[in-house]
Order: C-alpha cells, then structure tokens, then sequence
C-alpha cells in the first residue's frame, strides 16, 4: 500500500491493522470471554450506550467536514481551516479516536482501553510527520493555523 502524497508512509496500513487488532479485542473481550470488563456492571448500560452514541455523533460530524481534505481528486493546495478543521487540525483522526473510545467504553473493556493508549500514540505520530510536512509546505500560515486550532481539542481565545 503506497502512501499518498503528504501522509505518512504507514498511515493507511497502521490505521488497518489497528483498527482490525481493536475490533478483534472488542468482541472477544467484551462479549466472549469478558476477561476485563468486570466494571462494566459499576456503570449503567444506559450511561455508557449514551456515552456510545454522543461519541459517533461527533465522530459522525469530524468525518462529515473532515472529509473535504481527502475526497477531492487533488489535494487542496490551501490550508483548509472552515468546518471541523476550525476546531481542531485532524478531525478525521480525532474522529477515529472518538469512536474506539465511544466503543470500549460501552462494554468498559479495559483491554480496549488499553489498547486505545496505543492508537493514541499512532495516529499522535502520524499527525505530527503530516502537520511537519504541512509546515514545510505552507510555512508561516501553517503555523499561525497551529496556534488558532488544536492538534486534538479545541483551543478557546483564540489567539488572531
């Protein structure tokens, strides 16, 4: 699998094997041999399916305006700062997180949470090599857009 032009080389396929390690984990873990979601039962199942569907929901909303910065046959050659990238500089990213946490925490599967560390840790890798390239790229522009939005969460007071 080739990168595409301005993401990391082992993007895509990080992001496959993760995603696959994880969904094996879910469903074994959380309803086959519930060897860690012993305090599933401390929190509600109703809390933790709310809980579930507020994190698709947003995740639903990153990908929905993040997606502008993939589909389109070129990449836009413009630093792309209106919808989700408003708030936060990968929301394709952050939306993928939300959703692993949105699902370990509804079976309160601590294998999957512990696991999710470790997909944290990548998709932080992998957004640091893009943010670098679109550093390289755009240059003071980038830079001033890193100061106004955050990598994961929202920066509030905005600084220009």
């Amino acid at each position: 699998m080739q990168a595409k032009k301005g993401e990391h080389p082992l993007g895509d396929a990080g992001q496959l094997i993760l995603f696959g390690v994880f969904l094996i984990t879910w469903i074994l873990d959380s309803f086959v041999l519930r060897c860690s979601t012993f305090f599933a039962s401390s929190i509600s199942l109703v809390m933790r399916l709310m809980f579930l569907v507020t994190a698709l929901v947003v995740a639903f909303f990153l990908f929905k305006s993040g997606h502008v910065a993939v589909i389109e046959e070129q990449r836009p050659s413009r630093i792309i700062s209106t919808g989700a990238f408003g708030y936060v500089r990968h929301p394709l990213y952050l939306g993928s997180i939300l959703v692993y946490l949105g699902l370990a925490v509804s079976t309160m599967s601590l294998f999957c949470l512990a696991l999710l560390v470790v997909i944290v840790l990548f998709y932080n890798t992998i957004a640091a090599y893009e943010e670098k390239m679109m550093e390289a790229k755009f240059g003071q522009a980038y830079t001033a857009y890193q100061l106004n939005t955050g990598r994961w969460l929202p920066r509030f007071g905005k600084k220009g």
